[in-house]
């Protein structure tokens, strides 16, 4: 991982799970059977790279899948276990560990899966294209990659870099960038969502995302069409995406292995 200073992800994910509820974990199955076109999860092997809170883990798990997590933050680790045990104590078919994605060694311990989930993930290692190819390698025969990386807005990414280096630099410049951008990042967002009965999307919570969106570093971009040509010269054909089109965010991206 990088050595520059990052984002306690995992403290953030913590603080999360105080808002957790199984309304949230249904919004979290939902987004799942959307975005892979209602192909069943069930019996299927799944990979979560980066399970932060542990949320997704468990609504593929529910979904009757079995799961391995893992995340480089031990913090984020601490919540995936803490959310298995609240939800599924004793579950043997959801294996949780610490490591990271750009330790060859440890992702090929891992073995291949028919789902590798990575949503939001590979962009913040530092080393995101080799994080990427990492977690292409570990999808398994006739499987599927399911990843979400930010979007390249060109000079406005440049912009978010420096919001997030003066969020990490300390408690000043994080309350300045909260009070700076909150009317954008929250009270737009939640206004939005009040008109339009709209839930936010994936069973998050605007206040939380709205802090990983500002301290999230390392930090890191890709033009739709970067990811699309990159992933298809390993040997797979896209099946289905969803892009932020000139906004901030993350494009989605379903890859089905074929080679």
């Amino acid at each position: 991982m990088s050595a520059e200073v990052r984002f306690g992800f995992g403290q953030n994910w913590s603080k999360y799970l105080s808002v957790l509820t199984e309304n949230r974990v249904r919004e979290a199955e939902s987004s799942i059977v959307e975005m892979l076109g209602g192909i069943p999860v069930e019996g299927l092997s799944v990979l979560d790279i980066g399970s932060g809170s542990g949320l997704f883990s468990l609504a593929v798990r529910n979904m009757g899948a079995a799961v391995t997590s893992f995340d480089y933050d031990q913090n984020s680790v601490a919540c995936t276990e803490r959310v298995r045990e609240t939800y599924r104590q004793g579950d043997k078919d959801w294996h949780i560990s610490q490591g990271s994605v750009l330790d060859q060694k440890f992702m090929s311990s891992l073995g291949k899966f028919d789902l590798v989930y990575s949503w939001g993930v590979l962009h913040h290692t530092g080393q995101m294209w080799m994080a990427l190819d990492n977690a292409i390698d570990c999808v398994g025969e006739k499987g599927r990659l399911l990843i979400a990386l930010y979007n390249d807005q060109g000079w406005i990414s440049h912009y978010w870099t420096v919001v997030k280096r003066i969020y990490n630099a300390g408690m000043p410049g994080r309350l300045a960038m909260i009070l700076l951008h909150a009317p954008y990042l929250l009270g737009a967002r939640y206004i939005s969502r009040l008109f339009s009965g709209r839930k936010l999307e994936r069973g998050m919570s605007l206040w939380y995302d709205m802090l990983d969106w500002l301290g999230g570093y390392p930090f890191e971009v890709a033009k739709p069409v970067e990811v699309i040509a990159h992933v298809q010269s390993k040997g797979y054909t896209l099946v289905k995406s969803r892009l932020c089109g000139t906004r901030h965010g993350c494009n989605e991206f379903l890859f089905q292995k074929t080679a």
